[in-house]
Parts: structure tokens; C-alpha cells; sequence
């Protein structure tokens, strides 16, 4: 990482910047042209893996290119706030709070995980638990991209 002054290694930073962004960013690869969608999604973080859990239409391109390569890269971000430079272009800059990582993605076929992959996202993004049953998740299609711990990368540039 070039600013390694931004760099963040803790687990916690990385949890709180997950849990508070609420969109992800997913990057995927389309016949050799990059392909990035903007989606809601949940997660799970253990010792060895970031996973994102995200649901959407049960066709269509973004599972067409997963099921052909599921080479996948997240970004997400939160804490964004514009830092003036006054009169001087240049000095222009942002604060921010990132977490980043390549990955693979799959579409499950796992009643049982498409349901808690789902339950997942509900709860990140509402702060509620629901209960979502197989007939709920077999009406959609949810997507899982496991990203190992060695590839998330977290970076901030925070108030001072």
C-alpha cells in the first residue's frame, strides 16, 4: 500500500467499515471488459475470510458472467466528506474509510445459505433480525463472494 499512514490492519476498523458503508461495489470480469455493480449486501467475517452475501434478480448478466469467471473484487466505502483547499484546486481532497478485496464469487444453489445469506443482508442493512424462509430466498437469486483475510486491504483518511 502506498500510504501505508492510512493503512488499517485491525480487525475492528475493518468490521466497522463494512458494517457502516451499505453499498458494495462488485467487480467482476465480462469476457476481458470490467463490469461493476453497485449492490446491498450482508456480511460474515471470520479469522480467514471477509464474505458478502448479496440477492438480486434470478437471471440476468451479473450471474451470466459469475457462472463464466467468478473472479470478483469488492470495494467499499464509508465516511466520505469533502476537505476544502480554499482557493487552491490541488488541494482539494476527500475524507474516507475504505475496505477492498479480490475474491471469487458464486451464485448458491443452498436453500439453507441463500437463507442466511439473505438474513445477513437484512440485518446489515436494516439492523433487524428477519426470519427469511427457503420459500423467500428461492425468489430471488443471492450471491456469495468470499474474499480471504490476506487479500482485504482497509485504508482511512480520517478528521484530525
Amino acid at each position: 500500500m502506498r500510504r501505508a499512514d492510512r493503512e488499517l490492519t485491525d480487525v475492528a476498523d475493518i468490521k466497522r467499515i463494512v458494517a457502516e458503508a451499505k453499498v458494495l461495489h462488485l467487480g467482476l470480469v465480462d469476457d476481458g471488459r470490467p463490469y461493476v455493480v453497485p449492490l446491498h449486501y450482508g456480511f460474515d467475517l471470520t479469522d480467514d475470510a471477509l464474505t458478502f452475501y448479496m440477492h438480486g434478480a434470478r437471471e440476468g448478466r451479473k450471474l451470466d458472467v459469475i457462472r463464466a469467471n467468478p473472479t470478483a473484487f469488492v470495494e467499499l466505502d464509508c465516511d466520505v466528506e469533502q476537505v476544502s483547499g480554499g482557493d487552491v484546486p490541488c488541494r482539494y481532497g476527500s475524507l474516507y474509510a475504505s475496505v477492498m478485496g479480490e475474491g471469487e464469487a458464486c451464485v448458491l444453489e443452498d436453500a439453507d445459505e441463500k437463507v442466511r445469506g439473505i438474513e445477513l443482508l437484512m440485518q446489515n442493512q436494516t439492523g433487524r433480525d428477519f426470519a427469511v424462509t427457503p420459500q423467500m430466498a428461492a425468489a430471488v437469486s443471492v450471491i456469495r463472494v468470499r474474499v480471504p483475510m490476506g487479500a482485504v486491504t482497509a485504508k482511512s483518511r480520517a478528521k484530525r
